[in-house]
């Protein structure tokens, strides 16, 4: 945030702007001019001293869409100097500026996709999407190890009975190990809801599925649903796709299909081919016999050199 937005929301003290700040309307224009677009800086409003030697000159926008709006732009200059300099430049709302609408509440703005984590969105008692996931009865069916009918047949040395019917609290505990202690669980209507709204946004009819070289059936980054509906749909699991951590069709693709366009292992070039293993003498000196060199001749005269 600008320190010239911050200015424009609290109450300023009434003060005398400094000259030469106040006269330097042209300067501030030219500034205004340059951030804002050809034709939009207006008139002159007033020039505001917002300390020492600090002064905020506004001028009228016409910038379509910002009505009500104004141009400030700050100048300030040194202790004992004459050259005024530029300090900044930013629209601010006026009095009448056009501003964004009231705050809407969430039960009347709320869409899919909008929540996020740690938002929480409650559901009707009678909700078409649900129905119960148990009915918790606390009668065991007649074939379990633990009903009156059952205990007559079973050993009494390899199997321990409970001659009496298990309470509710007992049966809950089973469906919260076994994951089936959910109050309600999804219907017919539900499935088919979600399932036409993730094929709406990930299905066969998309473009990106379109133009795609494979399915995701058989794409080895698709991770498969549990219960009915991994019949139809999965997880994306690929980081480069569009629908990564998305629930997808089995008819929907993208370019990032595993085997779409598998690349070529880099060629490694062939190992050196040893044809000897032999050495070859390669003589520090050449042949005396060569002509290349002389051999240093002990007997030569001293030519004074050390």
């Amino acid at each position: 945030m600008s320190a010239a937005t911050t200015r424009s929301r609290t109450p300023r003290t009434t003060r005398t702007p400094d000259r030469l700040c106040a006269e330097a309307v042209d300067l501030a224009r030219a500034a205004a001019e340059e951030a804002a677009a050809p034709g939009i800086v207006g008139a002159h409003v007033e020039a505001v001293a917002e300390g020492d030697r600090v002064v905020t000159h506004f001028f009228e926008s016409g910038e379509l869409g910002y009505r009500g709006w104004r141009w400030a732009v700050t100048v300030t200059r040194a202790s004992r100097a004459k050259n005024v300099t530029l300090d900044e430049t930013v629209l601010l709302p006026g009095s009448d500026a056009l501003l964004a609408p009231e705050w809407v509440p969430w039960s009347e703005r709320l869409r899919p996709g909008d929540m996020g984590p740690g938002d929480l969105l409650p559901t009707e008692q009678d909700d078409l999407r649900l129905e119960p996931g148990y009915t918790g009865e606390d009668a065991p069916p007649p074939n379990s190890a633990v009903s009156e009918e059952m205990a007559d047949h079973l050993d009494v040395e390899d199997a321990e009975i409970v001659s009496r019917t298990p309470s509710r609290g007992a049966i809950a505990s089973v469906a919260e190990e076994l994951g089936m202690r959910r109050a309600r669980v999804l219907s017919r209507y539900g499935l088919h809801v979600a399932a036409d709204r993730w094929d709406e946004s990930f299905g066969a009819k998309t473009p990106m599925a379109q133009a795609a070289p494979a399915s995701c059936e058989s794409c080895a980054f698709l991770v498969p649903l549990a219960g009915s509906l991994k019949q139809a749909f999965g997880v994306c699991a690929n980081e480069f796709s569009p629908a990564d951590g998305r629930v997808v069709s089995l008819s929907y693709g993208c370019g990032g299909h595993s085997e779409a366009a598998v690349m070529p292992k880099p060629p490694r070039p062939a190992p050196p081919v040893l044809d000897s293993m032999g050495a070859d003498e390669f003589p520090l000196r050449p042949a005396k016999d060569s002509g290349s060199t002389t051999e240093p001749d002990g007997t030569s005269e001293d030519l004074g050199h050390s």
